[in-house]
């Protein structure tokens, strides 16, 4: 990549900057016992081993040759402004802003979130730097199939639904996450947001639907396991 392009375009790091100051890997004692890291650490475990959003991704990515680990593939660290997470596709990791989240259930929709990135990144072979409709692709992805836009979220940002609202916030939330890690201007994000729309919201895997619940997750992940104890036995 041009060095000078590089440069001028960080890709979001900006707002992880424990990923540029070399400080993203972990394992120290005194980091470990600091509050917000084991809070994170905690919260994170929980949502890996409980949530059926979590579960059904971690069993697509193994299925798919790319085992997820919780301590390579996960980084609590602390994040500017009021971001969540994000995806590290240099590193294959998944970084949690400890500093930002602080309930359970926002912890499972982010590692819901992050996980459909890192899906997206073993499957399609995601070009993140170079090809922008790639990235706003799996930014309406996970927006739609994280739970993101579920009707008790959008309850709670006082968004009451009407007709197509579902695809509505879908299409906020992405050019949301697209300008937070692109230096583009709101028009462009727009542009690749919409020409990638239809294809992208209507591709459900590996859940087979939108699971707009946790007990739609619940379905989709008995479903995914049952197809998957019948092509074993195939």
């Amino acid at each position: 990549m041009d060095q000078n392009k590089q440069n001028e375009e960080d890709y979001g790091y900006q707002l992880f900057p424990e990923r540029n100051s070399g400080r993203f890997k972990k394992g120290s004692v005194a980091e470990s016992l600091f509050t917000f890291n084991h809070k994170c650490q905690v919260m994170l475990k929980v949502a890996l081993d409980t949530s059926p959003y979590a579960k059904l991704l971690l069993g697509a990515m193994k299925q798919s040759g790319c085992t997820v680990y919780k301590e390579r593939h996960f980084s609590c660290e602390d994040c500017d402004g009021i971001v969540s997470g994000g995806f590290d596709a240099t590193t294959s990791q998944i970084v949690l802003c400890q500093n930002n989240i602080h309930q359970q259930a926002h912890m499972n929709r982010v590692v819901t979130h992050e996980l459909i990135h890192s899906f997206d990144h073993c499957r399609a072979h995601v070009d993140w730097f170079d090809n922008f409709k790639h990235l706003a692709c799996s930014e309406v992805r996970a927006a739609n199939l994280s739970g993101d836009c579920s009707f008790s979220n959008e309850l709670s940002r006082f968004k009451f639904g009407l007709k197509q609202h579902h695809q509505e916030c879908v299409r906020d939330r992405a050019l949301r996450s697209v300008l937070a890690v692109r230096k583009v201007s709101r028009e462009e994000a727009e542009k690749a947001v919409d020409e990638v729309f239809e294809s992208c919201f209507n591709d459900h895997e590996p859940f087979g639907r939108i699971p707009h619940s946790k007990n739609d997750a619940k379905y989709a992940y008995r479903d995914f396991q049952n197809r998957d104890r019948y092509y074993a036995n195939l």
